[in-house]
Order: structure tokens, then C-alpha cells, then sequence
């Protein structure tokens, strides 16, 4: 089965282009304004009227206030929410709207368990733990602690780029990839290039 990717934490509507251009199957927009990939809700429409069809729009969240995410919905179009906090199942499912939980692994992390209190959810985004920081650290994981057979689909992010990308999809054979930091030029601006080299390597991978 071919590995899915995702170009999360776009800013730039060129940069949208050059993942939609590569092969991108799904974008993130981050509504984090910690972030230095946030984006406005208005900015975020503009990019979302410059992707063509069957692509799919991600909306990044970490612990957002319900008014906050209904305001961005009743802005954007975003086709799948990704809750990067300590949002409940209860939480996320409260939207009507498809959604992923994204878990920060580390040594003793039931992702079993985690599958389960979240059992609606459409993946589990697998992500790199790091003290006070709830994403877009660029750290790795080790991927030997994710189980065999989880029962979700999982989305693999941590640290991945060209040169290691095609080692995860072979280790952990994931449902699907996302990419921030590892095709930027600087925080929150892509670079085509390295977009491009990503999309070979998730192409060359052997499963």
C-alpha cells in the first residue's frame, strides 16, 4: 500500500503549491499561535482557496478553547481536525468532524490503551516527546515502541526528512508520513527542494 504524506505547519500559499505539485496527499494548517508555523483563520482560507480537489485540509489544535475552533471552522474548510494537547475523546469528538489524536511517545506510553480511549478517531499521529513543547520538536523516537497491529491507522511525524524517511515507512510501515521542520528552509517557510527530495524518499522506500 502506498504511504500517504502529509506537509503540516504551511504558512505560504507557494508552499502549498510545491506539496500539492510533489504529491502531498494532506496539508496542516497549525491554529497554535505559540507556534511559529500559526496561521490566522483568514490566512488560513487564503491558502485552503489555492488547493485544488482531493486533497485533504488538516487543522492543527493543542488544548484550544471550543469557541476558538468553531470561529476557525466557520472560516476555513478543513476536512480533518488534529488534536496535538490533552484533549479528551469527548473533546475531540465534539465537533462532528473527522479527527486524529496525536500522541508525544516515550518509554512506557500505552499506545494500545490510547487506541482505545480514542477508538473513533481516523489515526493516531505518532510524535516525538519533548518537555514543554507540544510538537515540531525535529526529534526522533524510537519507533520500536510503537506495537505491532495497533488498531488504528497511524500517522508517523518526529524528525523525519529525505534521508530517514524511507528507514521509518520500512521499520514502521506506517499508514502515513507527516513532514514540518524536515522541508523547511526556516520555521514555517517550505522549501520545494526538500519537499521534493522527501516525496523520493517516501517513494523509494521498500515495504
Amino acid at each position: 500500500m502506498r504511504t500517504r504524506v502529509k506537509i503540516c505547519g504551511i504558512t505560504r500559499v507557494q508552499d502549498v503549491l510545491a506539496a500539492v505539485k510533489e504529491g502531498a496527499d494532506a496539508i496542516g494548517l497549525v491554529f497554535y499561535p505559540p507556534s511559529p508555523r500559526n496561521v490566522s483563520a483568514l490566512e488560513a482560507a487564503e491558502i485552503v482557496s489555492n488547493i485544488p480537489p482531493f486533497i485533504t485540509v488538516v487543522g492543527l489544535f493543542v488544548d484550544a478553547e471550543p469557541a476558538f475552533i468553531n470561529a476557525v471552522l466557520s472560516v476555513v474548510r478543513l476536512d480533518l481536525l488534529q488534536f496535538h494537547g490533552d484533549e479528551t475523546p469527548s473533546a475531540c469528538r465534539q465537533y462532528s468532524r473527522p479527527y486524529m489524536k496525536a500522541i508525544r511517545v516515550k518509554s512506557g506510553t500505552n499506545l494500545v490503551q490510547y487506541a482505545t480511549d480514542y477508538a473513533d478517531a481516523k489515526a493516531l499521529l505518532l510524535d516525538a516527546f519533548a518537555e514543554s513543547m507540544p510538537g515540531g520538536t525535529g526529534l526522533v523516537f524510537d519507533w520500536s515502541l510503537i506495537p505491532q497491529n495497533l488498531p488504528l491507522p497511524v500517522v508517523l511525524a518526529g524528525g523525519l526528512n529525505n534521508q530517514n524517511v524511507g528507514l521509518a515507512i520500512e521499520q514502521v510501515r506506517p499508514y502515513a508520513v507527516d513532514v514540518s521542520g524536515g522541508v523547511e528552509a526556516s520555521k514555517g517557510i517550505k522549501d520545494a527542494a526538500k519537499i521534493a527530495a522527501f516525496m523520493r524518499g517516501v517513494s523509494n522506500a521498500t515495504i
